[in-house]
């Protein structure tokens, strides 16, 4: 089993799911006793988001980078950042270390391939659904990626800022996003990337009939098969 090196605290309440899920996985696919070797590195979020907000990409890549090397330093076989929209800068922090960055856009694309999808809707914060940091790996292999309208994305934004990762769980911010997905479905959407890793905290599977792709299940999970080595794709 590799070490599995975890760069969490993007909000620390969804990498609390992160070491669940990655668990859950090794002690499904072992059995017995058998947990996840696995190092976390959490930062100050506080710093992060001031990055985020002032659009100082190159200062939060420093501080995610120390955070890899010291990962890589203390053993970790390769990296899970445990956030959606620090991936902007996964080639900024791959620079930096020997060991492979396990990249969510591309463990999410491989489960949308599964599905054989072409046209997909992304949620997640606005830099996330407004760049082409993260959509571009998906249209480049081939799939569509619709967005909320632009007064929509503020919304969602501000839930997963103001409410999920101050740990909040808001039952009228449930219903704004569900009523947003039967919106892009109808827009022709076939499924919905819940492409913020606090999202899943609010609304999951049970939730709608409409298919969701959690990036933080599908990227923990893939973490998890990657470290066992086993072909994860077969497993999204």
């Amino acid at each position: 089993m590799q070490t599995i090196g975890l760069i969490g605290g993007m909000s620390w309440e969804s990498s609390v799911t992160y070491y669940q899920v990655i668990n859950q996985i090794i002690k499904q696919e072992l059995g017995g006793l058998h947990s996840a070797k696995c190092i976390l590195y959490s930062v100050d979020f506080h710093q992060i988001e001031q990055c985020q907000a002032s659009g100082d990409w190159d200062k939060s890549a420093e501080i995610l980078s120390d955070a890899a090397l010291k990962l890589q330093n203390a053993g970790a076989d390769f990296i899970v950042i445990c956030t959606n929209t620090m991936h902007k800068v996964a080639t900024n922090i791959q620079a930096n270390i020997t060991i492979p960055i396990i990249h969510i856009a591309k463990a999410t694309t491989l489960a949308l391939k599964n599905k054989q999808l072409n046209k997909i809707a992304l949620l997640g914060t606005k830099y996330t659904m407004e760049q082409d940091f993260y959509k571009k790996i998906i249209i480049d292999n081939g799939i569509d990626v619709i967005i909320p309208e632009k007064d929509e994305r503020e919304i969602i934004n501000n839930i997963i800022f103001d409410e999920l990762c101050l740990g909040s769980i808001n039952l009228k911010s449930k219903n704004i996003l569900l009523n947003m997905i039967d919106k892009l479905a109808f827009a022709g959407a076939q499924g919905i990337i819940l492409g913020c890793t606090e999202i899943g905290l609010l609304i999951d599977q049970s939730d709608t009939q409409f298919p969701l792709f959690d990036t933080t299940l599908i990227h923990a999970s893939y973490a998890a098969y990657y470290a066992l080595g086993i072909e994860s794709y077969k497993k999204l």
